[in-house]
């Protein structure tokens, strides 16, 4: 004789009113499974080649549209000063976000390798994970967004006392 599957119990109960009301016993949820420690890793590292891709992409986009030395004499020589003062702002600007993507590509190297480590992804301060949300917007980021909050906020009462 084959098993039959269990039947949910149901309870049966009366209410001050006198009607009697049914109710089915479940078994409890299962827990949703928390994201194993390879799959974050994975993850992770995902987001960071992907953020250091684009940086370099962008890098070598600028560089590509650079005005070599000698278009640049023959440009200059045919400016009046304001015209040159645009120019010069201009490529000074230039040279400071290719500053600045280079920083970002250096701190996300650093995330790697501290990925690598087993580092990556911890709060700095309180030793949480740091969610994927946050490193997915600023892949180098040494803070979870409680601890970033907390230290935003002394640091603008600190000015606003030095102020004072």
């Amino acid at each position: 004789m084959a098993a039959r599957p269990a039947k949910k119990e149901t309870k049966t109960t009366t209410p001050r009113g006198g009607k009697k009301a049914t109710s089915k016993v479940t078994a409890p949820r299962k827990s949703v499974k928390k994201e194993e420690p390879e799959d974050r890793h994975a993850a992770l590292k995902e987001i960071l080649l992907a953020k250091r891709e684009a940086l370099i992409q962008e890098i070598k986009q600028q560089l590509g549209q650079s005005v070599t030395e000698e278009q640049s004499r023959r440009l200059e020589a045919a400016m009046d000063s304001g015209d040159q003062a645009l120019v010069d702002l201009d490529r000074e600007m230039g040279i400071s976000l290719q500053e600045m993507r280079n920083r970002q590509r250096q701190l996300i190297d650093d995330a790697l390798y501290s990925l690598d480590e087993g580092t990556y992804g911890v709060c700095a301060e309180c030793g949480g994970e740091i969610s994927e949300k946050r490193l997915e917007a600023l892949p180098f980021a040494r803070l979870c967004v409680a601890c970033k909050s907390k230290r935003e906020l002394m640091e603008k009462i600190e000015r606003s006392e030095q102020r004072q």
